[in-house]
């Protein structure tokens, strides 16, 4: 939302910057949810075999997180698969969006060491440039909710 207190350059746009507000965050609150599915797809049910990924299964995954020292990886795997597969969804639709968005921000954190040790910082090396944006989004979302235009704010409860 604008602040009030804050002189616009252009003061006639403040009314089209007001009434977009809502709709901009909810279009980051939907990309910032879809986009963990296609990751769960991939790792969990081996769709897009493609993409360069080493674990197109559970079972896979679960022994790349072993291997890469996240243990026991037959627990983190499926409870990612679940933050991704569960918790994007919610996300996106603003329906339990803290305990969504923060369980999404918990798993980025995680995934930008992950993205530190492999590449450092260039998303081309698999650093964490890429991942970094997206755990700030889900940050934002931990701290301010779902918004107006969310399943929460339907539903009159935040959480």
């Amino acid at each position: 939302m604008i602040d009030p207190s804050t002189s616009l350059f252009f003061p006639a746009l403040g009314p089209i910057y007001q009434s977009l507000a809502p709709w901009a965050e909810a279009a980051l609150r939907a990309v910032v949810g879809l986009w963990m599915i296609p990751h769960a797809l991939r790792n969990t049910f081996g769709f897009f075999p493609t993409t360069g990924v080493r674990s197109h299964s559970l079972t896979e995954l679960a022994a790349q997180l072993d291997r890469d020292g996240y243990r026991p990886g037959k627990l983190w795997a499926p409870a990612i698969a679940l933050t991704q597969l569960v918790g994007g969804p919610l996300l996106a639709l603003g329906l339990f969006t803290r305990p969504a968005a923060f369980a999404i921000f918990v798993f980025l954190v995680v995934t930008n060491v992950e993205r530190w040790r492999v590449g450092k910082y260039f998303w081309n090396q698999l650093g964490l440039e890429y991942t970094v944006m997206w755990t700030v989004a889900a940050f934002y979302f931990v701290v301010h909710g779902g918004g107006r235009m969310s399943l929460d704010h339907l539903l009159d409860r935040a959480f």
